[in-house]
């Protein structure tokens, strides 16, 4: 774009963005008012205090004690189901004594988010230095919200990661204007999510603050996975919160433009009451997390000690790049050492991410490793496009399936949007309360609810055979409590179908929202980002494994070499990819003629930064049909594989319609973003 122009355009979208900055002395009078208003009194004069007596947090103190100069001690929890993570945030929130620091991407005003932000609040108030850090793209927009915030107490500090143009709450102007004039530092995010408690415990993995990730919303949730690490590599977790917290792009609410003219207007305002959507959902996990019982049998009975632990995770740094192009020159920590695990690897690589768009760097990488002599099998789990929250992505995914296939080597699961068993409860997803008419038999576990025993032969003939029995080193509710979940097809799940669809809350455009589906109710999309090598090292993060992770986003993840703790974790994936929980994608049937001619053309196609409108793909997803001669799932390149296998398309359970138009249209001409996805 001609400069002059570019200047023109800009001015005309920043005079309609309405985002002209507060001086100096505006800032500051407007932070002097949250300041004086921040309350100093302190509800507990205990030393600790007034701190829940929690058995988790017990368990940090015990993985010290039992450590020794060279020789630390930890132990790890992973958590799968999305409420019992939430049970564990608060239980961990309400054991402080000194310290609580959060961060992450996503911060809502729903039911979970606002129990948790409640719950920080009065952490603060009996005495413990609260800090949170959320990113601006996605973080509270209420500006009274923000307002109360930012003076309410003295031990309690909220910041705004890379605000665009100093504000919490964009528009589209703001979008707009953010494009034209700093596209890159726009799109530079702190992705990171991390909960840190007393530099003892901490909390490491794909969610963040909001009800899709807590199993709470009625119509669309995420498979997500987050693991509790307690030892002394936690204060590896807290420096790096530490050098986030310093950052220049960190910036304290009250010296955001639209914050503080809100408080220049009005000083602080009071905190919006919390309306609680469903408080009888609220009251009960509420407690749970104060129950000890509960607690010590679901996070710290399964609790595994590991052998070696280590976190790693970019620093604000690696957002000083100007171009992608530039060298990293170091700051760059989590994906030179996630690559340097995937080159590592002897016999097996399970990946699980939900947006599979491979950078040219990561191409080359797996291209290595299928040119061994012994080349390790590459697993990956991740969304269709019915289970997806963004089409995008996918769209992109779904034009290079033959490359990932045929030449890198991989063996592609796509999750379900009705997965029959997920680690979720579907109860929890019903609009009315839990209630008589749901039948007790319905709490009831069908045979592979709980996941798969450490020793099952999950490496036999198939990627996805899972045994049914309780995991050691998963966080499962039904373990704890044996009153949860159906998904034999019964009365709980027909009830949730009834409901009507609708897009996640995390879409805020409408060509980045979930697709109609052909069916109705609770849909479910992964969020889930693991890998484990070689059934050896496991890692829990936040990086996706695409584009983006490696060049916009600061990312973090926890890596774990430990045979237990990776097992586990590989049942955990081994169970998202077993036939009821997903789809295979296998090469099709190879039709009497013609066929080389159609693998010929599709790769020409494919290769096509635009017009790759070849219809006949070289792939489609397939469902296994169990029966006398298919008594197990097997693998793709298995001779029997389509015998036992029937297709069931490019895009099963998706509506064709016009979003289902604009995934096709991506894939023939979106080549180009794949940089930035």
């Amino acid at each position: 774009m001609n400069p002059l122009l570019r200047l023109l355009v800009l001015a005309t979208l920043l005079l309609g963005s309405g985002c002209a900055s507060l001086s100096n002395a505006e800032r500051d009078r407007a932070a002097g008012i949250a300041v004086q208003a921040r309350s100093t009194v302190v509800d507990c004069d205990q030393p600790d205090r007034c701190a829940l007596d929690s058995p988790l947090r017990a368990l940090g103190g015990r993985a010290f004690a039992e450590s020794h100069a060279g020789q630390p001690r930890h132990y790890a929890t992973l958590l799968d189901e999305g409420e019992v993570s939430l049970v564990a945030r608060l239980n961990l929130i309400r054991s402080a004594t000194r310290s609580i620091d959060l961060q992450t991407y996503i911060f809502d005003k729903d039911d979970s988010a606002r129990l948790v932000l409640d719950e920080l609040q009065a952490a603060a108030r009996r005495g413990v230095k609260v800090r949170v850090l959320i990113d601006q793209l996605s973080a509270i927009s209420d500006l009274e919200i923000l307002g109360a915030l930012s003076g309410s107490h003295a031990n309690f500090s909220l910041r705004v990661y890379n605000p665009t143009f100093g504000k919490a709450r964009l528009n589209y102007f703001d979008y707009a204007a953010s494009v034209v004039c700093c596209f890159r530092r726009f799109n530079q995010r702190m992705h990171n999510k991390l909960l840190v408690v007393d530099d003892a415990l901490g909390v490491v993995g794909g969610r963040n603050y909001q009800d899709d990730y807590y199993d709470w919303d009625s119509e669309y949730n995420f498979r997500d996975r987050d693991v509790i690490v307690a030892g002394p590599e936690v204060r590896e977790m807290a420096a790096n919160f530490d050098a986030f917290w310093r950052a220049p792009r960190s910036v304290p609410a009250e010296r955001l433009n639209d914050v503080g003219r809100t408080l220049l207007r009005q000083g602080v305002p009071a905190m919006p009451p919390a309306d609680f959507r469903r408080p009888e959902r609220v009251e009960r996990v509420s407690e749970e997390a104060n129950d000890p019982e509960f607690v010590r049998r679901t996070f710290v009975d399964t609790a595994l000690p590991v052998a070696s632990v280590q976190y790693v995770a970019d620093l604000p740094r690696k957002h000083r790049r100007e171009r992608a192009s530039q060298p990293a020159n170091g700051q760059h920590v989590t994906e030179p050492q996630l690559d340097a695990l995937i080159a590592s690897a002897q016999s097996e690589v399970l990946l699980q991410t939900p947006y599979l768009v491979l950078s040219k760097p990561a191409q080359q990488l797996f291209r290595t490793l299928r040119k061994r002599e012994q080349a390790p099998r590459v697993v990956v789990s991740t969304n269709s496009l019915a289970a997806t929250d963004n089409p995008i992505v996918y769209a992109l995914s779904y034009k290079y399936k033959r490359r990932n296939l045929r030449e890198l080597g991989f063996n592609i699961y796509e999750f379900k949007p009705f997965p029959l068993d997920a680690p979720v409860d579907y109860r929890n997803l019903l609009p009315a309360p839990l209630g008589s008419e749901v039948p007790p038999s319905q709490g009831k576990r069908s045979s592979l609810l709980g996941g798969s025993a450490a020793g099952s032969n999950a490496r036999g003939s198939a990627d996805n055979r899972a045994s049914s029995g309780p995991r050691r080193g998963s966080a499962d509710r039904n373990s704890a409590s044996g009153r949860r979940r159906s998904t034999d097809g019964s009365e709980v799940e027909r009830r949730v179908l009834r409901a009507e669809t609708r897009p996640s809350f995390l879409g805020t455009k409408a060509v980045n929202k979930p697709l109609p589906v052909t069916r109705k109710g609770a849909r479910m999309g992964l969020h889930a980002k693991s890998m484990v090598v070689d059934r050896r090292i496991g890692v829990v993060g936040t990086h996706n494994f695409d584009p983006r992770s490696e060049n916009y986003n600061t990312e973090g993840a926890v890596i774990i070499d430990d045979p237990v703790f990776a097992e586990a974790l590989a049942q955990s994936i081994l169970r998202d990819i077993h036939p009821q929980n997903s789809w295979v994608v296998a090469p099709r049937a190879k039709p009497p003629v013609l066929s080389g001619l159609n693998y010929s053309v599709g790769k020409a196609s494919e290769a096509l930064p635009v017009l790759d409108f070849w219809p006949w793909r070289y792939a489609t997803d397939y469902e296994f049909q169990p029966g006398p001669a298919c008594p197990a799932p097997l693998k793709r390149q298995d001779p029997a594989f389509h015998t036992c296998y029937v297709a069931v398309g490019d895009f099963p359970e998706v509506n064709v319609g016009p979003k289902w138009l604009l995934v096709r249209m991506l894939t023939a001409f979106g080549a180009g973003l794949v940089p930035i996805l």
